[in-house]
């Protein structure tokens, strides 16, 4: 019973912080990334690899449904744009709703002898966000008197899923609502990426950046603290594709990675920069960098490294032959090689790297059938293709790939097409230089499958290297997160025309 109240006393601090946090623009901000950060976070590591392992890929399409098809919604009719947000409003809330009387259950399970208490204190714990994210999203829509009704819900149902038994819990478990649960997932997640009210007026210079990066660290903090509870809660079952891997992809490439950096820095000193007018040296630093040949000759081994320089080093004569520029050019270049390393580098990779991470942790998964190698560049074209992947990224995300068991022809695909294979690069030439660099990337994946060419880690660092480095690149990427806030790193991710945090028509009164 105590773990009861603990949940619904958790509920009501939302709306407290809620009117703290907004009495000024910066505290909006800070709680706008607060939730932004914590509630999507535990969508995407947590929640999605669950619903992979009940749903499989089928259950991703869902998602991708609830996720993008209010927008596509609001696009074809536009009268009714505010009309189709208020209905994803719903479906989401609906959905925290449902969750909630999960909750309730989990409460009963912490209950048990053999039970860890941690499961009692997760669940505690991420009511917080839930019940902050529930009046962050309402009140600004519909006032007061509704969020407050929608809390009173969530507890009720709180307690209906705590003394309702097993029977209830059955019907409603993830494995009979999987694709419901998806769905509705994906409402949740448009909702925090598109709240209209997640741009402050009175930020229109970003001033507040810095308040809302620190209002993301502690989401960052909070997530890192629930998902340490539920792995801990949870330590008798394994998953391939659990918090557990993805932390471990993290101390494998943190050291690595801090090389890589290290390595943009010196090719600074040595002239190699954005700022300069060669067309092959700019091929060269968008390609390969070349600190992206670091990550992988330390991580997938030198066969991996000769294949990846040799098959750029020539993409890049091709593309600088043809007078082809790059694209997403670099703005604002620092003066100093350390700045430009670990600063202005670190600022256009982190938003990357975490999502490939991400991203890997996914379509990585077991429950993905994604085993013949076809498919699996398939489905790498179809991320690449719509995105702008750095080179980092792209070697970050072939680590974590050949990890998950994949094929080397995805692994040496993503570190050959990542940087290249974009629709505003390949918009730029033509319909014949397209053949043609298809051509060529098809006969760089042959002869390496023809060789049978294997990755191998060049070498092993002591666990202690590795946490410490981890901690190094945390702080680094810590400090992007506060000088361009959460939803400055999502900017960076998506396409020109997609905006975070669009308006829509509404007049309610704030």
């Amino acid at each position: 019973m105590l773990y009861l109240v603990a949940s619904c006393l958790a509920l009501l601090l939302g709306p407290l912080f809620y009117r703290y946090f907004t009495s000024g623009s910066g505290l909006h901000k800070g709680l706008d990334g607060f939730i932004f950060v914590s509630l999507g976070g535990l969508v995407l590591i947590h929640i999605l690899p669950e619903l992979l392992e009940h749903g499989g890929l089928l259950s991703l399409l869902f998602v991708m449904l609830g996720l993008w098809g209010p927008t596509a919604s609001e696009k074809v009719f536009h009268r009714w744009s505010n009309m189709t947000h208020n209905l994803t409003l719903v479906l989401g809330i609906g959905g925290l709703l449902l969750h909630t009387i999960t909750d309730g259950g989990a409460m009963v399970l912490a209950q048990q002898q053999d039970a860890s208490p941690l499961l009692a204190l997760g669940v505690v714990l991420h009511r917080l966000p839930v019940g902050l994210a529930i009046w962050w999203l309402l009140k600004p829509q519909v006032g007061n008197r509704w969020a407050a009704v929608v809390i009173a819900a969530m507890m009720v149902l709180t307690g209906v899923g705590y003394f309702a038994g097993g029977q209830l819990l059955q019907h409603l478990s993830l494995d009979n609502t999987v694709y419901l649960q998806a769905f509705v997932t994906g409402s949740i997640l448009h909702v925090v990426l598109h709240q209209p009210h997640g741009q402050s007026e009175h930020d229109t210079k970003g001033k507040y950046q810095y308040q809302a990066g620190i209002g993301s660290l502690l989401g960052v903090g909070l997530l890192v603290l629930l998902l340490t509870l539920d792995s801990g809660a949870h330590s008798h079952h394994h998953h391939d594709h659990s918090t557990d891997q993805l932390f471990y992809w993290l101390t494998s490439i943190a050291p690595i990675l801090l090389l890589a950096y290290a390595c943009a820095s010196l090719r600074f000193v040595f002239g190699i920069r954005p700022n300069t007018s060669t067309l092959s040296s700019l091929w060269l630093q968008r390609l390969a960098g070349p600190e992206a040949l670091i990550i992988t000759l330390f991580l997938l081994g030198p066969a991996m490294t000769l294949i990846q320089a040799g098959a750029l080093l020539g993409l890049g004569a091709l593309l600088s032959y043809w007078q082809i520029q790059p694209v997403q050019p670099h703005k604002n270049i620092p003066a100093q090689s350390i700045q430009f390393g670990f600063v202005h580098l670190v600022d256009r990779s982190a938003p990357w790297i975490i999502f490939c991470l991400i991203l890997a942790n996914l379509i990585g998964h077991p429950s993905v059938p994604l085993n013949h190698p076809l498919l699996q560049l398939a489905l790498l074209t179809m991320v690449f293709i719509p995105s702008r992947f750095c080179n980092l990224a792209g070697a970050v995300l072939a680590v974590a790939l050949a990890n998950s068991g994949w094929s080397n022809l995805a692994v040496l695909f993503a570190l050959i097409a990542a940087p290249i294979v974009n629709r505003a690069q390949l918009m730029s030439i033509t319909w014949l230089q397209r053949a043609i660099l298809v051509a060529c990337l098809a006969s760089v994946l042959l002869i390496a499958h023809s060789v049978n060419i294997q990755w191998q880690p060049w070498i092993h660092l002591p666990e202690s290297i590795n946490l410490i480095a981890l901690g190094m690149v945390a702080l680094l990427f810590a400090g992007s997160l506060l000088r361009v806030g959460p939803r400055g790193v999502m900017k960076r991710l998506m396409l020109d025309k997609v905006k975070i945090s669009h308006h829509h028509d509404s007049h309610h009164h704030h």
